[in-house]
């Protein structure tokens, strides 16, 4: 009833971005979407791959270093494993063991923290958790990348092949040369 724009933009089930919205209300007199609409976020090109976005003083140049894939999914699982032996099941437990804390909160919702939780709750056992860890990481990154593709002018740089990661410190270095020379 406050912010019809916002709730046709949310899915009713996505309680945390409704109720950000209601604050947001609540907080200002203005609905969520209001704000929204004050911010012009369209990017203008420039020269040389930079672009102007509004109420940026300085034009932007966007680079990303990714890796392909299948070393994306390599590093992803290395990581949750080194997190895990770096005590995040005692981390979790310590959490649960203070009693005023429930795995519905967004925080413990977080990526790895859930799936602790519920091995912890013995939902699952460890190899599960461990599965499921690795497997919702790879799903945030996904959704990053995804996020990342949609950004105005971004250039990509293959940050597995030598050659592609030193044309990006080269077009660094040009930048910086540019900038503080």
């Amino acid at each position: 009833e406050v912010d019809p724009a916002s709730a046709a933009r949310l899915k009713p089930t996505d309680r945390q971005r409704l109720q950000r919205a209601l604050e947001v209300y609540r907080l200002t007199g203005r609905p969520l979407s209001a704000f929204h609409g004050e911010h012009d976020t369209s990017a203008e090109p420039l020269a040389d791959g930079f672009y102007r976005f509004p109420g940026l003083a300085r034009p932007v140049l966007s680079l990303a270093v990714a890796p392909p894939r299948a070393e994306l999914h390599r590093r992803i699982e290395a990581r949750f494993r080194a997190m895990l032996d770096a005590g995040l099941v005692d981390e979790v437990a310590a959490l649960r063991a203070r009693g005023d804390l429930h795995g519905d909160l967004p925080a413990l919702k977080a990526v790895g923290y859930r799936q602790v939780w519920r091995y912890l709750e013995g939902q699952w056992d460890y190899m599960t958790m461990v599965e499921k860890g690795i497997i919702a990481t790879r799903q945030l990154a996904k959704r990053q990348l995804t996020w990342l593709r949609k950004w105005p002018g971004l250039t990509w740089y293959d940050g597995a092949r030598d050659e592609s990661r030193r044309a990006c410190v080269a077009r660094l270095a040009g930048v910086c040369k540019t900038v503080f020379s």
